[in-house]
């Protein structure tokens, strides 16, 4: 694989944040590809990753480690430029990774966590059209779950294109733009949601929300308030995650017995670029293998939110067995800000 290296990263993934709209972001990432050389270190990490620097998502661990120093307060001139006190981009970020190499480099090492609630009205109106064609509950069974926050999404509010589902009293509510069809209206109801994941974070833990946080681009504070409210609800319904490898916790679930009358879902958002080859095949196979097992009474689904093989764009598909028909829901926004609903 050719590496792109570092500035060549960071210059590339502005070009692609800009144009998800985060024009801030973008000037970060710029002003951080010009001034690298004052962080040596992290600009040896970026430089000599070993794998591909899009898939690590190493400019939003970049981006991530620059905002954690403004929200901390101790780099008084870059929180100013967080909180739009000045626009001197190249000062700020200059002088931040000149004096904190050694704290973006220890924040850069660990894996991304944007456990982003918006991606839930995908799954809420996937799991209404499952609905429909199961007339069962779910029991929803996670990997890669971060905060665990989307185990919860039975606990949100959701107006899609006019359709509220969900719980109609959450202060969690989620109303993405969303074009093309208008999704099906039917109950949302979870009996059981486990999830997993290598380093799960806890709500309670304010330095795990911190953490979470800090991927939240900064000029979208509607996102962060929206996620300081999930993490809310979280440390009041606390998820049910396991810290353990994805393959090794899933192929036990699956096997687990499984109620009649409940349609089993395994699901995943922005999970499947951080696997390594032999873990994806290992996953895909325990998913297939529960499809070959499941009945019409004992149905079971796979629901997936993630980039295309080639990174063109992020779907929304569905899987459903006994008879393995899989259909792509839709065409999604990467955060879950809108929705192209194929129906």
């Amino acid at each position: 694989m050719t590496r792109v290296g570092s500035h060549g990263e960071l210059r590339r993934q502005s070009r692609v944040i800009r144009a998800l709209g985060s024009d801030f972001v973008a000037s970060v990432l710029e002003a951080g590809d010009r001034q690298l050389h004052r962080a040596p270190h992290t600009a040896a990490l970026i430089d000599g990753w070993p794998d591909d620097p899009s898939s690590a998502a190493l400019a939003m661990r970049f981006n991530a480690a620059l905002h954690a120093l403004a929200r901390g307060g101790n780099v008084a001139d870059l929180s100013a430029l967080y909180q739009r006190e000045h626009d001197e981009f190249d000062r700020a970020i200059g002088g931040a990774l000149a004096a904190h190499d050694d704290f973006i480099i220890r924040w850069m090492q660990e894996p991304t966590q944007t456990n982003e609630v918006a991606r839930a009205a995908g799954f809420a109106a996937a799991l209404m059209a499952l609905r429909v064609r199961t007339g069962m509950p779910v029991e929803l069974l996670e990997i890669g779950s971060s905060c665990g926050l989307n185990l919860n999404l039975a606990r949100y509010r959701y107006d899609l294109d006019g359709v509220i589902a969900g719980d109609p009293a959450s202060p969690v509510r989620i109303a993405p733009e969303w074009r093309g069809m208008t999704p099906v209206a039917a109950p949302i109801e979870v009996v059981a949601a486990r999830g997993v994941d290598l380093n799960p974070l806890d709500a309670a833990d304010r330095r795990a929300r911190a953490r979470l946080l800090a991927f939240v681009w900064a000029d979208q504070p509607r996102r962060i308030e929206r996620l300081k409210t999930a993490l809310r609800i979280a440390r009041a319904h606390p998820p049910e995650l396991t810290r353990a490898d994805a393959t090794l916790w899933l192929p036990e679930q699956v096997a687990a017995p499984q109620s009649e009358g409940v349609c089993r879902v395994v699901f995943h958002s922005m999970v499947i670029q951080y696997l390594g080859r032999a873990a994806r095949s290992a996953v895909i196979d325990a998913i297939h293998a529960a499809g070959a097992r499941a009945t019409d009474a004992r149905p079971f689904a796979w629901l997936s939110f993630e980039w295309t093989e080639g990174r063109e764009k992020v779907e929304l598909a569905l899987t459903c067995w006994p008879d393995g028909a899989r259909r792509v829901l839709a065409t999604c926004h990467p955060y879950g800000e809108w929705f192209d609903w194929h129906g």
